[in-house]
């Protein structure tokens, strides 16, 4: 039984298998993980700010108490913007009903198609066969469940803020002592040929000179891969944030200049949306395209419009922000592609939001094992 788990075909298959009941397990409490991986990254965010306040003696309790004060008053804040220019954007909607109707019956007789439902296309007809009783019961329910998951991370980030020091004093006693009690056993295995005398005066020598060493180095280690993991999501954080408000500044400052109505709309969600690689910046685009198209009813000014947008996200994202980052993510762009499918798949819209932090700090804890295997795998994620 001994030489089959250590057969390498077996052990491939066993870390397989358990790598999907992993999956599983995460996508099944992803109501769980999701707030408390968002908590996390709440924490990490305030952490510059927290050691502030706390190196000038403010209490612990104090200082979680701000960090939930200025997050609520951020959720608000946006909210109220996206709240009010929601409600304008209702009562322009028989206007803009109107004006989606002409655009597809004229595009249809231009393009010489016979079909009665395009060439007298009624949005108001399609609308009809919604059933209105079920989109109202799912957006009860998605915002009862965004309430929920707000209070959930909140109530997640007070404990993490209170806990986080005493979490990592265990996993360091942990980590710390399975490698001496390892490196004892490796040894005992390099002496077991030697005389009782000899062993007892090696194993003597070992622990004297050795023991204070690879505590040491544990620990250095230990703290390495926590101060790597706080540095790296703290810089994505902060950066993508800071570059993401760019982006909805530039985005509704263009749409403005254009006089594109509801900017604040599509700035607010060009911010939102920059947060999703790749795919965020698409959709960015092609909403306030199709609001240029719907308002002033012609092509040539909707592309002109999409292909200003366009410009500037392929500026913003492909010269600017790689400059800002630089390689410190360190990331494959294969796996930055497979890690948004990944992450997608198993918690949705906002897997893909955490998708590359979550993908760097897991790349980190790779990185830091002395598992042949798992360097292998650091290697290709690197970039």
């Amino acid at each position: 039984m001994k030489r089959l788990l250590t057969d390498p075909t077996v052990k491939f298959f066993v870390s397989v298998l358990g790598i999907f009941a992993i999956f599983i397990f995460l996508r099944e409490l992803q109501h769980i993980f999701i707030p408390l991986v968002i908590a996390y990254f709440m924490f990490f965010f305030f952490e510059p700010l927290n050691t502030f306040l706390e190196r000038h003696k403010i209490p612990l309790g104090i200082v979680i108490f701000i960090d939930v004060v200025l997050t609520a008053s951020l959720l608000y804040g946006v909210s109220r913007v996206i709240i009010d220019s929601l409600i304008q954007f209702g009562e322009q909607i028989p206007l803009y009903e109107q004006k989606l109707n002409r655009i597809v019956s004229e595009t249809a007789k231009s393009f010489e198609i016979r079909d009665y439902s395009l060439t007298h296309f009624n949005i108001a007809r399609v609308l009809k066969k919604l059933d209105y009783s079920v989109l109202a019961s799912g957006v009860f329910e998605s915002t009862l469940s965004v309430v929920t998951s707000v209070l959930l991370v909140l109530f997640f980030f007070i404990f993490i803020s209170s806990g986080h020091e005493k979490t990592l004093q265990a996993i360091r006693a942990r980590f710390v002592e399975k490698e001496l009690k390892n490196s004892l056993k490796k040894m005992k295995r390099e002496h077991k040929n030697s005389s009782l005398e000899d062993e007892h005066t090696a194993y003597d020598a070992y622990d004297e000179e050795n023991f204070e060493t690879i505590t040491h180095q544990r620990e250095e280690t230990l703290q390495r891969t926590s101060r790597d993991i706080t540095e790296q999501v703290q810089k994505y954080i902060i950066t993508k944030f800071l570059i993401s408000i760019s982006v909805g500044v530039v985005m509704g400052f263009i749409l403005w200049a254009f006089d594109v109505e509801f900017f604040i709309i599509w700035a607010a969600l060009a911010v939102i949306l920059n947060f999703i690689p790749n795919i965020g910046s698409v959709i960015s685009v092609i909403m306030p395209a199709l609001m240029t198209l719907v308002q002033y009813e012609s092509f040539g000014y909707a592309f002109l419009v999409t292909a200003v947008l366009i410009v500037v996200q392929n500026i913003i994202g492909n010269i600017i922000e790689p400059k800002i980052f630089g390689n410190r993510l360190g990331l494959n762009p294969l796996v930055i592609l497979l890690s948004l499918l990944l992450w997608g798949y198993l918690w949705g819209i906002v897997g893909m939001f955490i998708s590359v932090p979550l993908t760097a700090v897991l790349k980190i804890i790779f990185s830091n094992s002395t598992s042949r295997n798992m360097r292998f795998i650091t290697h290709l994620m690197s970039n």
